[in-house]
């Protein structure tokens, strides 16, 4: 059994910077992929980034590259997005998933463990 519990959301104005963090429970955060995913009111939950188990290949969706950084600290068992330059359209429930494999996926039923996600807000 895993557990992941989200932190670091909140109320930033448009061009401000957060970084969300993800607290891994259990001794296999190492050997798999882990993502972030968002979820915005109405809308279908979406990809964000992710990063497979040792950090050497990450995918960002096109609408954060450059803005959003993905990172991940196997000896603390937490998984990381630096966020900057916010906009918006950023506003979401942002949730960290568990892949099922070394390999990372843009794909949500590639991942088996999500958190209860952190919300964040970015005001114009």
């Amino acid at each position: 059994q895993v557990q992941l519990v989200e932190s670091g959301g909140g109320l930033v104005p448009a061009g401000g910077s957060l970084r969300l963090s993800c607290a891994a429970s259990g001794r296999t955060f190492s050997s798999y992929a882990m993502g972030w995913f968002r979820q915005a009111p109405g809308k279908e939950r979406e990809f964000v980034a992710a990063i497979n188990w040792s950090g050497s290949s990450i995918r960002y969706t096109d609408s954060v590259k450059g803005r959003f950084t993905i990172s991940r600290d196997n000896a603390k068992n937490t998984l990381y997005l630096q966020m900057n330059s916010l906009e918006p359209e950023d506003t979401a429930l942002y949730y960290c998933a568990k892949g099922h494999s070394r390999n990372w996926s843009i794909r949500t039923n590639e991942y088996d463990y999500w958190g209860q996600g952190t919300q964040v807000t970015v005001s114009s």
